[in-house]
């Protein structure tokens, strides 16, 4: 293999200027005539406050907010089962509510199946997996900054890409994508070093954690890193002779070696466990959710652009940040940054065109390419100036403007502001012109720091994403009944442990059940899309129960509750056996009866 870099900087790169430990960049700016200001102070961002802050954005409170019903409840229940079942087919083929569930590899269930053997059957141990994921991409964008000899860019961007209004929430929820998010970033930013560098370890390294994140995540991993990749290196050469040479060198036999023996034994296994196994994951899983055909529809489509303004509300509030990027900067670091600049961009533009293509959408996917575009818009802010008055200003003015109108619009609208729901002791009225209130008054002291700090500036706005995330943290605690089955489960425990329990028709409505519950529970009626392909592997299972079924049941006598989300009532009352039931609790918005 080739032992010398394969030239992706065929644009001269010259060497980038010293900036001492990376905590300070220097500052010079131009007059009218073009003659150099004598340089300002230089933006501070010490590597303690980067790690404070991730942590306080990611670790404060993970436990203190119950699983939330639908997916965090499904894939705590996956890793529960598995440590509870004992049988090593269930680390193969996973198990949800006592049923096969094929639709995600299993890495995320077995990082969780771990935490929960090590810290118990806790809230913060389920979400442990992705919290320590979203840290290592802080880890990850400081180590990239300093590699490429950009460390000041690396400290904005982890600062920006942990405390960003969707990647905060994201690295606070057990899903799959943060997880993807880590390891794909990982196996990125080490094929950039090696086609930078030509250092086959890197290589290696890279394929290793593509590998993992197929294990995360399925072969979209494969597809977004390919896609990147090809189009970075097209980007630099074009079609000629170096991008088929550099193509070549990325089939480095110990690479797909590290990659083969890491991916695929898992997949492997498994189709000889389950022999459908081949069939529902690669294509159902992959070809037909893509084309928008996959059975049973379970996700839901948009237009080509449903991503753009998302982008902008996961890199909350530092996506306003883009409309001070007028001008050109120092040409000195733009010149130096004009190849990374370019992975960077299409690090983050391939997968966003992916999923904008895709029929499948979902909000959580967009979390894959938010270190890239954190490093990306920290890279142009840098070399456009730090202290430029309009970079430091503008976003807190905006942000603020903003949040008034939003204030005016809460404080203005009637009717559906109005509702018996409190939050907090308010209405929802009062909760969003509090919260946006709130916003508009820390977005205004973030301005008038970074205009009267030059030394703080851009770090002032770490104060909107801390208000915006403790107000909705606030929120959950109050929503907990609603959106959470810990108080319902706490509520059967203690008071009805003799009775069998059963869910009524929507399984993913109150999903967390079966986990605070410790046990797979019958469904009657069910609609389950989630369940739909285990049920239909195993028909004669005796989880889902139809009608009769469950008539039966009540027929012989035996001590039942059966959980009902409310909006389900009227369906569930006009049930033949809805009159056996005497006695009813109602625990947030679910109705608990009891024969």
């Amino acid at each position: 293999m080739h032992d010398q870099p394969f030239d992706t900087n065929s644009q001269a790169v010259p060497p980038l200027p010293k900036q001492g430990s990376g905590a300070h960049l220097p500052s010079t700016r131009t007059g009218k005539a073009g003659a150099a200001r004598a340089p300002g102070p230089g933006l501070s961002v010490p590597l303690w406050l980067v790690w404070l802050t991730a942590l306080l954005f990611v670790a404060a409170g993970l436990g203190g907010v119950g699983l939330l019903d639908n997916n965090e409840g499904l894939y705590a229940e996956i890793p529960r089962e598995m440590l509870a079942s004992g049988d090593w087919r269930m680390w193969v083929i996973p198990h949800l509510n006592g049923l096969p569930y094929m639709e995600k590899p299993p890495l995320l269930y077995w990082l969780t199946a771990v935490s929960f053997a090590l810290f118990g059957y806790t809230e913060w141990a389920a979400r442990l997996a992705p919290a320590l994921a979203a840290l290592s991409c802080v880890g990850m964008l400081l180590w990239f900054g300093k590699a490429v000899g950009r460390p000041l860019a690396g400290r904005l961007a982890a600062l920006m890409f942990i405390s960003g209004l969707g990647v905060a929430v994201m690295s606070r929820l057990l899903m799959f994508d943060m997880l993807l998010t880590a390891l794909l970033t990982a196996a990125l930013m080490c094929a950039y070093l090696y086609l930078s560098q030509a250092r086959r370890g890197l290589l290696r390294w890279s394929y290793g954690w593509l590998a993992l994140a197929v294990l995360a995540k399925g072969f979209v991993a494969l597809v977004l890193y390919g896609l990147v990749l090809l189009a970075f290196l097209v980007a630099m050469h074009g079609f000629t002779s170096r991008f088929w040479r550099a193509v070549a060198s990325l089939f480095e036999p110990g690479a797909l070696l590290a990659f083969a023996l890491i991916a695929a034994p898992w997949h492997l296994l498994a189709s000889m466990v389950e022999p459908v196994f081949a069939w529902f994951y690669f294509i159902n899983e992959h070809v037909l959710r893509f084309l928008g055909k996959r059975e049973p529809h379970d996700y839901y489509s948009g237009a080509w652009w449903y991503y753009l303004p998302r982008m902008a509300i996961y890199l909350f509030p530092w996506s306003f940040l883009v409309f001070g990027l007028r001008g050109h900067g120092d040409r000195q670091w733009a010149d130096a940054s004009r190849t990374l600049r370019r992975f960077l961009f299409l690090a983050w533009l391939m997968p966003l065109l992916f999923f904008s293509v895709s029929r499948a959408k979902a909000n959580y996917y967009l979390v894959a390419v938010m270190p890239f575009v954190a490093m990306h818009l920290a890279l142009a802010l840098e070399n456009r100036g730090l202290q430029r008055r309009a970079v430091r200003v503008w976003p807190g003015v905006a942000i603020a403007l903003l949040a008034i109108v939003l204030c005016v619009v809460a404080a203005l609208r009637h009717g559906d502001l109005d509702t018996a729901v409190q939050f907090l002791r308010m209405t929802q009225r009062q909760f969003l012109i509090m919260l946006f209130g709130g916003m508009a008054l820390c977005a205004a002291a973030a301005a008038l720091l970074a205009w009267r700090l030059p030394r703080v500036g851009l770090l002032a706005y770490l104060l909107p994403p801390a208000w915006t995330g403790f107000a909705l943290y606030l929120l959950l605690l109050a929503m907990q009944p609603m959106v959470s089955t810990r108080e319902l489960a706490a509520y059967l425990k203690r008071e009805q442990p003799g009775r069998t329990v059963y869910l009524y028709s929507k399984f993913e409505e109150q999903s967390t059940l079966p986990f605070y519950m410790e046990r797979p529970l019958p469904v009657v009626d069910s609609h389950s899309n989630d369940l739909y392909w285990g049920a239909r592997l195993r028909p004669d299972n005796n989880i889902m129960l139809s009608d009769e079924q469950f008539a039966r049941v009540l027929a012989e006598g035996r001590p039942v509750a059966i959980a009902v989300m409310n909006r389900q009532l009227s369906d569930f009352r006009a049930r033949p056996y809805a009159a056996r039931f005497g006695n009813t609790k109602r625990i947030g918005d679910t109705t608990l009866f009891m024969n």
